[in-house]
């Protein structure tokens, strides 16, 4: 599978975001966008260096932060 397949067939579940700088989302991915791989994810949970800041109803990721997504 293809990674942007794998990205496809993930929306609407819950994905693990993680970012340049410590910080990672949590959350149902709602959509995203193509080439720049910015994602859109509703009730998401915010971590910081693995601690838990804060919940979200929706959060912009912008692509060029992420270093990797886990379905």
């Amino acid at each position: 599978m293809k990674p942007l397949e794998l990205i496809h067939s993930s929306l609407e579940k819950r994905v693990l975001v993680e970012l340049r700088g410590g910080r990672e989302y949590r959350g149902i991915l709602e959509g995203y966008d193509h080439p720049h791989l910015n994602l859109i994810l509703r009730n998401a949970e915010e971590y910081m260096n693995g601690e838990k800041k804060r919940d979200l109803k929706k959060v912009i990721v912008r692509g060029d932060n992420i270093i990797y997504i886990s379905p």
